[in-house]
């Protein structure tokens, strides 16, 4: 008898019926892969002009605003142990996950930098985002030469340069989670979701996890490293600099001001950083409804399509609505942030079933439930095929 399984590996070439075969089951819709019903032009003829001019003074208002928060925060955060010790126990994590977020918004402005949606001078967007990229460890010209290459191939199954998607062959035979007693996969499930928010990040920078295979070492520190050309070493010579110039400054601060007071008010607001970063995009790309292309089937407005527009309550503010606005990003990547809320309102009926915006409830708790979800069902995608599905067995 012939099995999904190898019904869906077998058919040459596979009906999009057959892609289905065995994918998670969503009681919502998932993003059609019919051919796309409008082009990138109307798209842009749908949104205002005005959406798509780079203010300087507005990008660094912002930039200035985050900033002051920052420091206010870092201000008032001296008083905390001067509270009663059971007091200061309490609110030490909520000052580390209001920073963090704040930080985040700081991330995000340097990654505008990176699209060149920061300033009609994009020299100028590019020390910006230098700085406060590096300021946060992050190689900003490395992280923008390859970010820039997954928007190029958003859910190219080969040729995409994050969270690409594990196949069958590379994870075998998997327990669904389902079948198993919750006693125990209820922490396993906890762990993959931890090791992933906080080591995702490093693991991404040093080894390029989750990202597009190349051969040979591949991280974002090395020119010589496959993810960039020839013309890109400089840049990342330049990031590297940077990077170390930054990590004098904190060694400074750690013979000043203390190992500790360095890490109270940098590296675990630091590590929040990461862990949003790594949570947004993995969220912004990881869902059941979301398909992945073979080079047979992939085309790039198709593969802009490819993400998902989230919820995240009070901080879409705080983060410059990258996660609320994602689609609208993918598509018009050096439209500013500040128009991106205007500009999806006016491509969501010309996109109609082709804009995924999630269903979950609005705010952080609706985000860990999506997270969940996720962890749970997008566990691998077939080895073959033109599109592919996540499965969970």
């Amino acid at each position: 008898a012939t099995t999904a399984r190898s019904l869906t590996w077998s058919m040459a070439p596979q009906t999009d019926a057959q892609a289905l075969i065995g994918a998670v089951e969503t009681k919502h819709a998932r993003l059609p892969v019919a051919e796309l019903p409008f082009t990138y032009g109307e798209l842009r003829k749908a949104i205002p002009d005005h959406c798509f001019k780079r203010d300087t003074m507005r990008s660094m208002s912002y930039v200035v605003s985050d900033l002051a928060v920052v420091a206010a925060l870092v201000y008032f955060g001296q008083y905390i142990d001067l509270a009663p010790t059971w007091l200061s126990v309490f609110v030490w994590p909520v000052y580390w996950y209001i920073q963090g977020a704040v930080m985040t918004g700081l991330w995000v402005l340097a990654h505008e930098c990176g699209h060149l949606a920061f300033s009609d001078n994009e020299q100028f967007g590019h020390a910006i985002g230098l700085v406060l990229h590096s300021a946060l460890l992050v190689p900003y010209h490395p992280w923008r030469i390859s970010h820039g290459k997954h928007h190029a191939r958003t859910n190219h199954m080969t040729m995409d340069e994050v969270h690409t998607p594990y196949t069958r062959s590379e994870m075998g035979e998997i327990t669904p989670w389902d079948t198993m007693a919750l006693v125990v996969s209820v922490p396993l499930r906890i762990w993959h979701c931890v090791r992933m928010l906080v080591f995702g990040w490093f693991a991404y920078l040093l080894t390029n996890a989750t990202g597009r295979k190349y051969d040979g070492p591949t991280n974002h520190f090395m020119p010589s490293s496959p993810l960039f050309s020839e013309k890109d070493r400089n840049d990342v010579l330049v990031s590297d600099l940077a990077l170390v110039a930054w990590i004098g400054v904190l060694a400074y601060g750690c013979a000043t001001l203390g190992f500790g007071w360095m890490v109270k008010f940098y590296f675990i607001p630091y590590l929040w950083v990461n862990l949003w970063l790594v949570l947004i995009t993995y969220l912004q790309h990881t869902d059941i409804r979301i398909p992945h292309f073979d080079d047979s089937r992939w085309k790039w407005l198709h593969g802009a399509l490819c993400t998902m527009d989230r919820d995240y309550g009070v901080l879409n503010y705080v983060h410059h609505h990258i996660a609320d606005t994602h689609v609208a990003h993918h598509i018009f990547s050096k439209m500013p942030h500040y128009h991106a809320e205007e500009a999806t309102r006016c491509i969501k009926p010309l996109l109609g079933e082709y804009y995924l915006e999630s269903t979950a409830r609005p705010g952080i708790l609706g985000i860990v439930d999506s997270l969940w979800e996720a962890v749970t069902y997008c566990r691998l995608v077939e080895d073959v095929g033109s599109v592919r599905w996540f499965k969970d067995r």
